[in-house]
């Protein structure tokens, strides 16, 4: 086997550092005060206000609160719709049932719809249920998505045989005991993927939640904005939060990147 050659790894390496750049721009900027920014040749190596501007930020916004909402908000969808994509993927793949290519497609057509749209109405309809305000209005209109649908069941085609499962349902399991020992075993580097990136998507969002939700019950994104709503802005302050920010979804690519590398190298072997 040809390894590769220097050019290859050091346009990889290209990739990454620039990649990681805006990141520690961030951390850079955040650990200085914002006069930093006005000078001729900038510093490149960190300074040791991090902690103290990490603590105005806490002190100005309701910094913690708005983690928690974050955390429960993004963790809830993530799972919601792992769990359900996954499922309604594994029925649309694997299952024959009336009606199931016409639904399908009007799903994927749910996806040419912006979501702009649609504020209003849902709006309205979380007003009828009393959840302005709370929470449940920016988890329960997220539970599931028509691209998390579409994602899974393009790749349960391909990922579980049809013969699998009747040789499953042969000997005696159900389809949910299919769909469970079965399915999301195989499926599990693309659920990984899927949960990754619904995490990043409910993490960052901030137009829903800056309608739905009050003023003191922020998503991390919406306290984000209140750090620089002011007349001056002090983007040391401003990107110590968006550092701040950045950990809970830099420690779910770490957790979640393991499963799919392991998932494609397991998968390698097998081939």
């Amino acid at each position: 086997m040809k390894r590769a050659g220097f050019w290859i790894y050091g346009l990889l390496a290209a990739f990454v550092l620039g990649s990681a750049f805006p990141f520690y721009w961030s951390y850079l900027v955040a650990s200085r005060d914002s006069g930093m920014l006005t000078d001729r040749l900038p510093p490149l190596i960190p300074g040791g206000n991090f902690w103290a501007n990490a603590q105005r930020v806490f002190d100005s916004v309701e910094f913690w609160k708005a983690l928690v909402n974050s955390v429960i908000v993004a963790g809830s969808v993530t799972l919601s719709t792992v769990f359900f994509s996954t499922l309604a993927g594994f029925a649309f793949a694997k299952l024959r049932f009336r009606g199931r290519d016409p639904l399908f497609l009007f799903i994927v057509a749910t996806l040419a719809v912006p979501t702009q749209l649609g504020i209003i109405p849902l709006y309205m309809s979380m007003a009828d249920f009393g959840w302005v305000g709370g929470l449940w209005a920016v988890m329960v209109p997220n539970l599931v998505t028509a691209l998390g649908v579409f994602w899974m069941r393009q790749y349960t085609v391909d990922a579980v045989p049809f013969e699998l499962v009747e040789a499953a349902r042969m000997d005696g399991c159900s389809m949910i005991r299919v769909y469970w020992h079965v399915c999301l075993p195989a499926v599990r580097p693309a659920a990984a993927f899927l949960g990754m990136f619904t995490f990043m998507t409910a993490w960052n969002d901030f137009l829903w939640p800056l309608v739905v939700l009050d003023a003191g019950n922020p998503t991390v994104q919406v306290a984000l904005e209140k750090l620089q709503s002011g007349y001056y802005i002090d983007y040391s302050l401003v990107l110590a939060g968006t550092t701040l920010a950045t950990i809970p979804i830099l420690i779910v690519f770490v957790a979640l990147g393991r499963q799919i590398v392991a998932g494609i190298m397991q998968g390698a072997v097998k081939g």
